[in-house]
């Protein structure tokens, strides 16, 4: 197959999440990935691997180590998940992301594989589109001789595709409410999912969590046997400031009394906490044996680069891409914009999927805006513009509906003024959507 074809065959397998009548049969299972890894070798097993789960921010962190892992001289592979623009995004080599061929050509050999395997009924049904992207990535990874991978668990975490791995460090980020349907509808349910990554002896990075969270995820560490380093107990913030929306902070690591300035290029003060996982596992894997300095880690933060969470596009007006799509991170948003946006006219551009927790979100997002437009990618899971409104309009001084995202744009940039915000919010479809419209929009300007 060529690019465009095997893009178009992975479609038709779905996207990351199946119907919840269906999640026992397509998704919850990892019996497809550990046949199709056994089939190409075991390739996820050809280099060391960092293992990130958690509800919000897994995939900043994801994106922290690896910087700080490229900026040590290690060959990196980095697996995320969703992508913004292009399906490539999900697997980078030293920050590339996979080229049209390479992907191609890898989809080619595993679909010629998955034939044969369901031909010789080793495999009962097609690997789901996550399922087929995860082995691309271990097979990518081990072909290009990696020296170090970084995944980030796509849903859950016990019985994620990724979960085959055997990493050498493990991370769960702050849990929150999300995916319900498929993780649970308690907090100590949903962290009984995350914490399905952790293996034997192997470190664990936990981030602060709430008190019912915690007690499962110790509990679980306890039952196999993993250390566990708490950064909120492991470290000390010394020194924290913000300025323009970017916050930095001296960390005292508190056994060595060793001190590290955090200093993220992203934008928001929860982007510390980001930081400092990936700074904790860092530190982790060095006592290991992993050639990575203080150096390492200080720059690594610094230049990592993650679109699509409050990215800025322009000023005058202020525009912000941001994917807050559950409540957790719609909570981090609300906090961004009264730290730095009080007093000025916020416009939202807001759509969300029909699985998330629309009237939460909108409760804290929406007091902080002038305007709302409601709006909808261009997905089957999308909620319409109207019907969005229906939901979450109480929350709104003021709202209009604008069922194309790019229209949608087009006005809030119509009629903003040039001290106006605007921020894109609500789903990351709808992000990666605008920021290609974005860059359409630019090219058409430059002309």
């Amino acid at each position: 197959m060529n690019y465009d074809e095997a893009v178009r065959y992975l479609l038709t397998l779905g996207r990351e999440l199946a119907a919840p009548t269906q999640a026992a049969a397509t998704k919850f299972d990892l019996e497809n990935i550990c046949v199709l890894a056994e089939r190409l070798g075991r390739p996820e097993r050809a280099y060391p691997s960092g293992h990130i789960a958690g509800t919000n921010g897994k995939g900043s962190t994801a994106a922290f180590l690896e910087c700080i892992l490229r900026h040590a001289g290690f060959r990196t592979g980095l697996y995320t998940s969703p992508h913004l623009e292009s399906i490539n995004e999900r697997m980078r080599i030293n920050g590339e992301e996979i080229s049209d061929e390479s992907f191609a050509a890898i989809f080619t050999r595993l679909q010629a594989l998955i034939e044969e395997l369901l031909a010789t009924h080793k495999l009962r049904a097609h690997p789901t589109y996550f399922e087929c992207l995860t082995a691309m990535a271990f097979e990518y990874f081990a072909r290009e001789c990696v020296e170090s991978g970084v995944f980030e668990v796509g849903l859950g975490g016990r019985l994620d595709a990724t979960n085959i791995l055997s990493p050498t460090i493990t991370i769960i980020t702050r849990i929150d409410f999300d995916h319900e349907n498929f993780l649970g509808h308690s907090l100590k349910e949903i962290a009984g999912e995350k914490a399905g990554i952790l293996k034997p002896g192997v470190p664990a990075i936990v981030a602060p969590q709430a008190p019912k969270a915690r007690e499962v995820i110790l509990a679980r560490a306890n039952q196999v046997k993993c250390p566990v380093i708490e950064t909120a107990q492991t470290f000390q913030i010394t020194e924290d400031s913000s300025r323009n929306g970017f916050s930095r902070a001296q960390v005292t690591e508190l056994s060595s009394r060793e001190s590290f300035e955090i200093a993220p290029r992203l934008p928001g003060r929860f982007q510390l906490q980001n930081a400092l996982n990936a700074l904790a596992a860092a530190r982790q894997l060095a006592a290991r044996g992993f050639r990575i300095s203080a150096d390492d880690i200080t720059q690594g933060i610094a230049n990592t680069v993650w679109p699509g969470r409050l990215e800025k596009l322009q000023s005058n007006p202020d525009v912000y891409l941001d994917g807050a799509h559950n409540p957790g991170a719609a909570r981090e948003l609300a906090s961004f914009l009264e730290q730095n946006f009080r007093g000025r006219k916020i416009w939202l551009i807001y759509g969300a999927l029909r699985d998330k927790a629309v009237d939460e979100i909108a409760g804290q997002l929406f007091p902080h805006a002038a305007e709302v437009i409601f709006t909808e990618p261009r997905t089957s899971r999308a909620i319409s513009a109207p019907r969005l409104a229906e939901i979450a309009s109480h929350h709104a001084s003021s709202f209009t509906t604008v069922s194309s995202a790019e229209r949608a744009l087009d006005q809030a940039l119509a009629e903003a003024a040039p001290d106006n915000a605007i921020f894109v919010t609500g789903s990351l479809y709808l992000v990666g959507q605008l920021r290609h419209y974005w860059k359409q929009r630019e090219q058409v300007a430059a002309r």
